[in-house]
C-alpha cells in the first residue's frame, strides 16, 4: 500500500514539474535574446539575426548574381545581393508566345520575365545605387507595402518578388534584416529598369 501511495505522489510531483515547464520560454528562446519578445539586443547581435533572416528567407535566390561551381550555381561571393548585373543582357526569348503561360528566370534567377514584363532583382547592398540612402521607413514600405524604392506614390514592386509574404513582419524583424543589409559591403551596380510588357 505504501508503494502505491509513493508511486501516486512521484506521479503527481512529475505532472507538476512538467506543466511548469511547459510555460517556461523553450530553449531557443532562451538561447537567442532576439527571440524574446520586447528584450534589448546589441547591435551586433541585431545584426547577426538579420543575416540569419536574409539568409532563410532565400533573399540570395534572386538578389545575388551566380557563379558555376562542381554543387551547381552558387551565390557570387563578391556580389552578394548587389541585384541583377548591369551589364548583363538578357537572351532573346525564342519563343514570345511561351510568356502567355509562363514565368522565365534568367540563369542566375537575378531577372524574371512574365506577363508583368521583364523585372530586375533590386541591388540591397548600401551604395548609392543600392539601399545606401533608404531609411527603415522606406524599407519596410519596401517590403510591407510593395512600394518601389519605399515610397508612396511608386509603382507596386514587380513578381517575383514576394512583399505579400512580409505584409506581417515584426518591427524587430524588419530591423534586423536593415541592419544587417546596411553592415554588408557595397557595391555599385545601377540594375536596369524594369519593361513593361510588349503591347
Amino acid at each position: 500500500m505504501k508503494t502505491i501511495h509513493l508511486l501516486a505522489l512521484l506521479l503527481i510531483e512529475s505532472l507538476s514539474l512538467n506543466s511548469c515547464t511547459e510555460k517556461e520560454a523553450s530553449p531557443v528562446a532562451q538561447a537567442d535574446p532576439a527571440l524574446q519578445k520586447g528584450a534589448q539586443v546589441s547591435p551586433e547581435e541585431e545584426v547577426k539575426r538579420g543575416e540569419y533572416l536574409v539568409h532563410i528567407l532565400g533573399c540570395n535566390d534572386c538578389h545575388s548574381p551566380k557563379i558555376m561551381t562542381e554543387k551547381g550555381p552558387a551565390p557570387d561571393p563578391k556580389r552578394l545581393r548587389s541585384g541583377h548585373p548591369a551589364d548583363e543582357q538578357l537572351a532573346p526569348i525564342a519563343d514570345k508566345g511561351i510568356l502567355k503561360g509562363y514565368a522565365l528566370f534568367n540563369m542566375s534567377l537575378t531577372a524574371a520575365v512574365g506577363p508583368w514584363g521583364t523585372n530586375y532583382a533590386a541591388n540591397l547592398t548600401p551604395d548609392d545605387t543600392g539601399i545606401g540612402s533608404w531609411t527603415l521607413e522606406q524599407f519596410g514600405k519596401a517590403l510591407r507595402e510593395g512600394k518601389w524604392k519605399g515610397m508612396d506614390g511608386n509603382r507596386l514592386l514587380n513578381p517575383p518578388m514576394p512583399w505579400q509574404n512580409y505584409v506581417g513582419m515584426s518591427d524587430d524583424d524588419l530591423s534586423a534584416i536593415f541592419a544587417y543589409l546596411k553592415s554588408i559591403p557595397a557595391v555599385k551596380n545601377v540594375v536596369p529598369a524594369p519593361v513593361p510588357p510588349a503591347g
